[in-house]
């Protein structure tokens, strides 16, 4: 009996950490929400199957943005801004994407302490929970994470990465 609840008090310390990396958001619900997104990302995995969206190229695939270092998806021009923010070592979790889909020049602009940071992406989530509902939509249809600094920067090209989640009303794009 004490080895049960002892047991049971680690599994309930424990708990908290290993749900860490878990999205917060709902990913059918995210399903919904990446509507406003596929204007200008898909997420099409290494087979070249579409997952979610159309054929955009507006914005980067969006295929493994969890834990992708910012602005490193090779053959996309992503802004100067987000490859700084990928040398930086800001890989894609749910923080980094929330903060750039919420606001993405803010964003860029606190991140690298640099009112001159700019990107492509315009678009903004506004409601908190699209952003954690498209968030786990995307962990949804992205391989694992790498572990730690797994996560090395492909061939870094010129303009915006995986927060570019969108394209809706405040549409040009540029995520990843």
């Amino acid at each position: 009996m004490r080895f049960t609840l002892t047991a049971l008090a680690v599994a309930s310390l424990a708990a908290p950490a290993l749900a860490q990396d878990a999205p917060t958001g709902d990913a059918e619900a995210g399903a919904k929400v990446f509507n406003q997104c596929q204007t200008c990302h898909v997420i099409e995995n290494e087979a070249g199957e579409v997952l979610a969206g159309k054929t955009a190229k507006t914005g980067p695939n969006l295929y493994g943005v969890p834990g992708r270092v910012a602005g490193s998806l090779p053959d996309f021009k992503y802004s100067k801004s987000l490859v700084a923010l990928g040398e930086k070592g800001v890989t894609w979790d749910e923080e980094h994407f929330s903060g750039f889909v919420h606001d993405p020049a803010k964003y860029l602009k606190e991140e690298l302490d640099d009112e001159k940071a700019t990107t492509k992406m315009s678009f903004k989530l506004k409601k908190p929970e699209d952003v954690a509902n498209v968030w786990a939509f995307i962990v949804s249809l992205s391989p694992p994470a790498p572990a730690g600094d797994a996560a090395a920067p492909a061939a870094a090209g010129t303009e915006t990465e995986t927060g570019d989640t969108g394209s809706g009303s405040d549409s040009s794009s540029g995520s990843d």
